[in-house]
């Protein structure tokens, strides 16, 4: 692989995309040539100009169109990123066919979430695992990459309102985050900044193909978060706990309400929401240990040199009035 790595991106205005070109653009060892490949009816829209003017190749492409010109313009790409929304993961197969029929020499799939079993836990999980079988099934070397839940959706709002600004929108969607059993629970944490830096770094390691990695922060329960936020921010804070009964009353309920209305995105995101929570903050699933047990290459033991944000670090921002916050149109 040159010295320059060429990288396509699916899904670079989303959130992660976004954080994976911030971190690409950066990078001096390796320098990356970025090219987004974005929907034909996007190539105008104003995320997409912000990141032309940005030095990034905007290029229409047509997942589900023909197969020629999308390995057209895979032709002496190096490595293809995913990071195409939990709902369009179909698309994955028109693009990984492609990539192999072009010669990519890496694919890295839309992993990028908490560490989750492969099946009968989170919908989309089972969706994921299909298309890495598939992937695997081409021979098509990749990464598959999971990182710890971010900063920006562990913050819970204030009583005071002062970080409403930095949380998902609307405000009132998003409550003081619910505590699970009694707040001990681990679950490993990343800011969303460094997810895009640990991708860089991975994508040009040659140790992590064919390999799923686990990138994180720290480990913190429920009641640490509380804590530092308390601490920091000199407000307390109402806890509310959540049994597994409750926890999967929730999901049932989400369930529930999808099938009345397929497609409802609200409805969508509010099963999908149900399902993390039971995973990570009551099953306990989103750890460096679980992560171990399923076969995951740990990014502390990969790039002990890793300089993160700590969550400490994000709240003080985040109070100061700092930062960036996550799904702001939404």
């Amino acid at each position: 692989m040159s010295t320059t790595i060429r990288v396509a991106i699916v899904g670079a205005s989303g959130e992660t995309g976004q954080s994976i070109v911030n971190a690409l653009l950066s990078s001096s060892t390796p320098k990356f040539e970025i090219t987004a490949l974005t929907r034909p009816q996007s190539l105008h829209k104003p995320t997409n100009l912000a990141l032309q003017a940005r030095g990034v190749n905007i290029v229409p492409a047509d997942l589900r169109g023909p197969a020629a010109p999308l390995i057209d313009l895979l032709q002496g790409i190096d490595v293809v990123i995913s990071a195409i929304h939990f709902d369009a993961l179909a698309d994955e197969i028109p693009l990984a066919d492609a990539a192999k029929a072009a010669g990519v020499q890496r694919f890295v799939q839309s992993a990028l979430m908490i560490v989750i079993p492969p099946r009968g836990v989170v919908d989309f999980r089972e969706k994921k695992e299909e298309n890495l079988h598939h992937i695997q099934k081409l021979r098509l070397p990749y990464t598959y990459i999971d990182a710890g839940w971010w900063h920006q959706l562990t913050l819970p709002r204030l009583p005071s309102g002062r970080v409403d600004h930095l949380l998902p929108r609307p405000p009132a969607a998003h409550p003081s985050l619910p505590l699970g059993l009694d707040g001990n629970v681990p679950t490993a944490l990343a800011d969303l900044r460094d997810v895009g830096r640990y991708v860089a770094r991975i994508i040009a390691d040659p140790r992590t193909v064919n390999k799923r990695v686990h990138v994180y922060n720290e480990v913190y329960t429920l009641n640490r978060v509380y804590e530092v936020v308390e601490r920091v921010s000199g407000e307390r804070l109402g806890r509310r706990f959540v049994s597994e009964a409750q926890a999967r009353a929730a999901v049932d309920d989400a369930r529930t309400q999808l099938s009345l209305t397929p497609g409802d995105p609200t409805a969508l995101l509010a099963h999908v929401a149900a399902q993390l929570f039971y995973s990570w903050a009551i099953r306990g699933d989103n750890t460096p240990e679980y992560a171990r047990y399923l076969g995951y290459v740990s990014g502390k033991d990969l790039y002990p040199d890793f300089e993160y944000v700590s969550f400490e670090e994000y709240v003080t921002e985040a109070i100061r009035g700092e930062g960036k916050g996550v799904y702001q149109d939404r």
